[in-house]
């Protein structure tokens, strides 16, 4: 009976981590890591041999970003949110408390804006137009065009409808 392999250990607790070690940890795939450095979200080191090391520190900015997308969250709003921290620094429960509070009112819009769609969906799709049978109704002469591109009534829920007893 053969007994496993003990795991490798990656390295010390204060020591920066190589790129493989750091995607494990923070649970992303290597090319997103190299993705948020060209985006300016995260920075690493290189070791002698050039390889990308990045500091343990980094995971908490890898968790900011990844919440962050998870709600939504353009990558140039959180790219504007770290570099408003001081000296670059990881996010602290303070930072993430003031900026939550920022974000509050665009998250909210958000889920009004789904709100609508989910309680329009199954009558309309926002005139695209797709639902030519019941858009001659309430999109006459495509009277949506004038407003914009796209599902303009889920867009901008404020656009006019056309159509029986209808402006």
């Amino acid at each position: 009976m053969t007994t496993p392999p003990a795991p490798i250990a990656e390295s010390g607790p204060g020591d920066p981590l190589p790129i493989g070690a750091f995607a494990r940890r923070a649970g992303v795939p290597a090319s997103t890591l190299r993705f948020y450095e060209r985006e300016g979200l995260i920075a690493a080191a290189r070791t002698a041999g050039g390889q990308r090391c990045y500091p343990r520190a980094a995971l908490r900015r890898v968790a900011f970003v990844r919440v962050a997308q998870s709600v939504g969250l353009s990558l140039q709003q959180i790219r504007a949110a770290l570099a408003a921290l001081p000296g670059g620094r990881t996010p602290t429960q303070a930072d993430w408390s003031a900026l939550s509070a920022q974000w509050r009112p665009l998250l909210d819009a958000r889920i009004a804006e789904l709100e609508r769609l989910r309680d329009q969906l199954d009558a309309c799709i926002g005139c695209g137009c797709l639902s030519l049978t019941r858009c001659a109704l309430y999109n006459a002469g495509d009277a949506a065009a004038a407003t914009g591109g796209g599902p303009r009534y889920l867009l901008a829920p404020d656009t006019p409808r056309t159509g029986p007893g209808r402006p």
